[in-house]
């Protein structure tokens, strides 16, 4: 399970792997309700993987769309390539399609993404400062084709005590967020978020609270 700022409405997952149907070849089934399920078969090796799937998805008039989904991604852990297209079966329609680039290294991380059926171009990149303290500075940039709109985000973390993690951004929109988490117990996490946009006079700070227990 897993929560962020925006607090989505509760789900249930459900789902199991069958591991190694034939060398390098995985069986996924997955259920999310009420939203949708599927079943994908992925084959994984040390420099690409990709998968194909078929499922359902719940849509506006209460009933469900069949849907086809494939990705693949081919690389090693300093760079890698992928891309993901969701197929709808009912119109024979491309209804998602998204691709990326990732560079990741011990002092740069970096990615270019093109998502949204296209619409979407973003770049971002991660640099650590100090990894002791969690010290990193990072920066976004999104553009937005349909509504010739771009978005520059700025953000930075660092670790007040060896169990107290702060993060802030700020984007050109004019909001500003900020992240206090703080862990409890052992991969037990309490997070306290809160968010303001300086552009709108009428706005109200948002804020919340998440727990959650990472493995």
């Amino acid at each position: 399970n897993s929560a962020d700022d925006s607090f989505p409405g509760l789900q249930s997952f459900y789902g199991f792997t069958v591991e190694e149907v034939l060398p390098g070849l995985n069986t996924v089934f997955r259920v999310v309700v009420p939203d949708s399920s599927q079943a994908e078969l992925q084959y994984l090796r040390d420099y690409v993987g990709f998968s194909a799937g078929i499922g359902l998805k719940a849509n506006s008039a209460h009933g469900f769309d069949p849907i086809a989904n494939i990705s693949g991604v081919i690389g090693s852990t300093v760079v890698s390539l992928g891309a993901d297209l969701g197929i709808d079966i009912t119109t024979r329609t491309l209804n998602k399609f998204s691709a990326g680039l990732s560079l990741n290294s011990a002092f740069l991380i970096a990615s270019m993404t093109l998502s949204d059926s296209c619409d979407s171009v973003k770049a971002s990149v991660y640099h650590p400062l100090n990894p002791p303290t969690m010290t990193a500075i990072a920066a976004e940039l999104k553009h937005r084709i349909s509504r010739d709109a771009t978005t520059l985000t700025f953000g930075a973390q660092h670790a007040l005590l060896p169990y107290t993690l702060v993060k802030a951004r700020m984007n050109t929109d004019g909001k500003v967020s900020a992240v206090l988490r703080q862990e409890i117990w052992q991969r037990f996490y309490v997070s306290i978020a809160g968010e303001l946009d300086l552009r709108d006079k009428n706005s109200i700070p948002r804020i919340g609270l998440s727990m959650a227990i990472k493995h």
